[in-house]
């Protein structure tokens, strides 16, 4: 019997590539070094020279799994052009089409997100995310959102965006469906926010005649 040997030209991306597939085809369940090792051709020993167990494999797939979301999603603003409301749609759609052909692998992001709330993995969750933030500052200086704290508005973005996501993949949505929800979701956030945005500011108004002195 041939030993499989303990090198390997690429090891540490070829185990994470085997890895997300694994993912995606059997579940994190079906995850295990050294069925990965098999996989890839090297020893059961090999991959521990970059993942000491199996949790430092999740939590390496988990922050690639961040990155490339960040990638897809600045991808998606870039390709969108300039103005606030396509591009919203934009990074909306890419969202959703992420965490519906890998949403065991955002699963697994989030899951180990908030099993460690600092270090390497949420910095690489708040490196994904910026873009979003980014979009939603130019959408406040636009006047197209309310004025505010960015993560605040961010939510309320992001609950409708993963609610869509949560849809598609319990199939009540279907995939084709995905652009024309997209454009009525975001048309619907757009509103709200507009009168939200218009109500503070009538609130504002309203306030400042109360406490002006009566003439």
């Amino acid at each position: 019997m041939t030993e499989r040997p303990y090198h390997h030209g690429n090891l540490r991306t070829a185990l994470l590539d085997a890895a997300e597939r694994t993912l995606r085809e059997r579940g994190a369940q079906a995850l295990s070094l050294r069925e990965l090792a098999r996989e890839v051709g090297v020893s059961h020993g090999a991959p521990r020279r970059h993942f000491p167990d199996r949790q430092a494999l999740l939590d390496a797939l988990a922050e690639d799994g961040f990155a490339r979301l960040g990638r897809e999603l600045r991808e998606a603003v870039a390709g969108a052009g300039e103005e606030f409301e396509p591009r919203l749609r934009a990074i909306a759609a890419a969202y959703i089409r992420f965490a519906t052909e890998d949403a065991a692998l955002l699963e697994l992001m989030f899951a180990g997100k908030h099993r460690e709330p600092t270090g390497e993995l949420a910095d690489a969750a708040e490196r994904a995310f910026a873009v979003m933030l980014e979009l939603i500052e130019q959408g406040q200086a636009e006047g197209a959102l309310e004025r505010g704290e960015q993560k605040g508005v961010g939510l309320v973005l992001f609950a409708t965006i993963q609610g869509i996501a949560a849809l598609v993949n319990a199939g009540i949505v279907e995939p084709d469906e995905v652009d024309a929800v997209v454009a009525d979701a975001t048309e619907r956030f757009l509103r709200g926010a507009k009168g939200r945005a218009g109500s503070g500011g009538a609130r504002r108004k309203t306030r400042a005649r109360r406490a002006a002195p009566v003439g």
